[in-house]
């Protein structure tokens, strides 16, 4: 049985798949009874400098990436996080703990089995600068239990959707609502309420969101930035019906769920393999990149007979993805993660200041059903602050639900 918890300011950081910027959002946890409240404090998005963006870039798939290379943007990458970690909590007065993501690199697929992923950004840069305790290396451990390491927003999805599963239609059906998140890559957790009231979750990774347009923005220096601003250049072109329909066919889409992907798969050689001797204009591309992520994910939902959404993730900030997955998903509500008090461009960071809680009170951090391992498991490693650890007392049970006081 839960019991009250003592209110922790927790820090939650993570960098996405897109590698835009590293994301902060600081949120006081507490229970009470066998609710879980939540408060956001503060929080936002810092890019990365220029130069380091670069460099991460260059080292992920396909690019080849040395040891020495790589433990140089380790360190880099956590001295980044650290200098982030530390603005946002001088911004809010201070944090209890910090529970740290990092960026990833590489998520290491075979035989549709994870057998490893790799997220830099050395935690100890991040413990050193704060004085506080980190949790970091959250995927891991759901790799060893014969996981996929994602998607672990469901933890997040689960308590705050689960009531929102509710009756439709006057009853005539029940609503299945589904948490989408649009990042480099897509995701959703889908939570069904059966009319016996028990609910029923499942989580996948569904496809690319923007990292192949960020890969081809990046690629052809369409942007300062490296990424398609407000869906402009997508507005701008005009869809390449046969190289969209070409795309689609990827395998990957059919595969059953639990299932993961990520840029050592959906990277810039994708697109060029798809291409072939097709000189597409710059403009176009987008377009149908763009259009892509849409059509993927809008056929995604009604397969999954999803009739509303709470979507979030900087693809919520492009009005043309948006509208195309309107267009493809044809008949489902789509809203935001506004609407339970979450911001859509700190959804990822705030549930890891989640799963770091949970770490913290000796709960379980995956959600079996959606990343395939093969039980529950208390996720990542801690690294000391100031002060020795002192843990408290491990609670025997999840919350109930989630509820974010505004």
């Amino acid at each position: 049985m839960t019991t009250p918890t003592t209110t922790m300011r927790w820090l939650g950081l993570i960098s996405g798949t897109s590698l835009d910027a590293v994301d902060a959002v600081v949120v006081e946890l507490g229970l009470r009874d066998d609710v879980l409240e939540a408060r956001v404090v503060g929080g936002r998005s810092t890019p990365y400098p220029p130069e380091l963006r670069a460099r991460l870039v260059a080292a992920l798939p396909p690019g080849p990436c040395t040891a020495h290379e790589l433990t140089q943007l380790d360190t880099l990458v956590g001295r980044h996080f650290a200098t982030v970690a530390a603005e946002v909590a001088d911004e809010v007065g201070g944090v209890d703990a910090v529970s740290s993501h990092g960026q990833t690199v590489y998520h290491w697929v075979e035989g549709g089995h994870a057998l490893g992923t790799m997220q830099i950004g050395q935690p100890a840069w991040i413990a050193e600068r704060l004085g506080v305790p980190v949790v970091s290396d959250l995927r891991a451990r759901d790799v060893a239990a014969q996981g996929h390491g994602a998607p672990l927003v469901p933890l997040l999805d689960v308590l705050a959707l689960a009531g929102a599963a509710r009756e439709a239609d006057g009853g005539a059906r029940p609503e299945v609502v589904a948490a989408l998140n649009l990042g480099g890559i897509s995701n959703m957790t889908r939570v069904e309420r059966d009319a016996d009231g028990q609910v029923r979750i499942t989580a996948y990774d569904i496809g690319p969101a923007n990292g192949l347009v960020d890969a081809v923005v990046t690629a052809r220096g369409l942007t300062p930035v490296g990424y398609d601003v407000g869906g402009e250049i997508a507005a701008s072109g005009k869809v390449d019906e046969d190289l969209l329909a070409d795309l689609m066919s990827d395998p990957y889409y059919d595969l059953p769920a639990p299932k993961s992907t990520g840029k050592e798969y959906f990277h810039l050689d994708h697109v060029r393999a798809a291409l072939g001797d097709n000189q597409i204009g710059d403009a176009d591309l987008v377009a149908t990149l763009t259009r892509l992520t849409g059509e993927v994910v809008g056929r995604e939902l009604l397969r999954a007979r999803v009739t509303r959404v709470l979507a979030s993730g900087g693809g919520c900030d492009n009005p043309v993805l948006m509208a195309a997955l309107a267009d493809a998903a044809m008949g489902v509500r789509i809203d935001t993660t506004e609407d339970l008090g979450i911001p859509t461009d700190l959804k990822e960071a705030f549930a890891f200041a989640l799963m770091g809680w949970a770490t913290w009170h000796g709960l379980p951090g995956n959600v079996p059903a959606a990343t395939g391992a093969s039980g529950p498991r208390v996720l990542g490693s801690l690294t000391p602050g100031v002060e020795p650890l002192r843990l408290p007392e491990p609670l025997t049970d999840l919350p109930r639900a989630l509820v974010v006081v505004r």
